[in-house]
């Protein structure tokens, strides 16, 4: 039986209605090069403020959309019509394996469009309805610290139910913020080529010693698309490998890892180019930890 999966974005939502559309547009095609990718058969639609996922595997999908830049938040959901019998009664399907003994659980109500209740309203009448339905087990409502939240989404005449969120990389969908060029030797090259891609560029990699196991193994599974090179043996042949590169792709920008005191240099060999450092701030522990993260979700 086919699944569906909720994905939310944030920031491209705040866009004017054309620019939006646009960005909508990019999202979806980002999204099927990962299932293309991976050999997932998905179909996707849209709705104002959310794109919707049928997937026959969403154990398999849902991660792969974590991965989509633009993406907040991807939930395996059910779609219920929106009728408050309906929704009670899956609500209590979904909801018994979940419920323990003892268990402090919370529902988690939102509603959009003309409805005769309020979230909260929803929320408090839901609340009774798993009291009611499971007295034996002890339950107690705590919205604080919750053991169970149940999520009921109310999004015109359909309904959606689901019990987890998993995080996606949030900000802008890769290539509509121009194309740079990275080079990637370790991990701060690495988070630095990923910081500018979250911002909705497209990074071709020059790949140095080192750096193959974070491209392949995780910078492409961000991007399938993404465009390497290997740098050539020699210690400064990457310099002609990056500018090579930015000229086949029309590069507006390089991304190194460099500090403060490297960048008149830089400035200079790199001439009307920008030069991008994002993780220049960063000690080398908060660079370990970012990239553990941004590991994990490629995995």
């Amino acid at each position: 039986m086919p699944a569906l999966l909720l994905v939310r974005y944030g920031e491209l939502a705040l866009k004017s209605a054309p620019v939006r559309r646009e960005f909508e547009a990019t999202l979806r095609r980002n999204l099927l090069d990962q299932f293309l990718r991976e050999g997932v058969p998905a179909r996707v639609r849209a709705d104002h403020g959310h794109l919707y996922v049928e997937v026959d595997d969403a154990a398999r999908a849902a991660p792969l959309v974590a991965r989509v830049f633009g993406v907040t938040s991807v939930s395996v959901v059910e779609e219920v019509p929106t009728d408050r019998a309906q929704i009670t009664a899956a609500l209590l399907e979904r909801a018994a394996p979940r419920l323990t003994p003892g268990a402090r659980f919370a529902v988690r109500a939102r509603r959009t469009g003309s409805h005769p209740f309020t979230s909260q309203e929803l929320a408090r009448d839901l609340g009774g309805d798993v009291l009611d339905r499971f007295p034996a087990l002890g339950l107690t409502v705590d919205l604080e610290r919750p053991d169970v939240e149940l999520f009921v989404e109310v999004r015109g005449p359909r309904t959606y139910l689901y019990f987890d969120r998993i995080p996606g990389p949030g900000g802008l969908p890769l290539g509509v913020a121009g194309t740079l060029v990275a080079y990637v030797d370790g991990p701060r090259a690495a988070l630095g080529a990923w910081l500018m891609m979250k911002r909705g560029c497209r990074v071709g990699v020059v790949v140095g010693p080192g750096g193959e196991p974070l491209v392949d193994g995780i910078l492409a599974r961000y991007d399938p698309k993404v465009t390497r090179v290997l740098a050539p043996p020699d210690p400064d042949g990457w310099v002609g490998a990056v500018g090579a590169l930015a000229e086949a792709t029309r590069a507006d920008g390089v991304v190194l890892p460099i500090g403060v005191e490297a960048y008149p240099e830089a400035l200079g060999r790199w001439g009307d180019r920008v030069v991008f450092s994002p993780t220049i701030g960063l000690t080398e522990a908060e660079v370990e930890e970012r990239w553990r993260t941004v590991a994990a979700r490629a995995s």
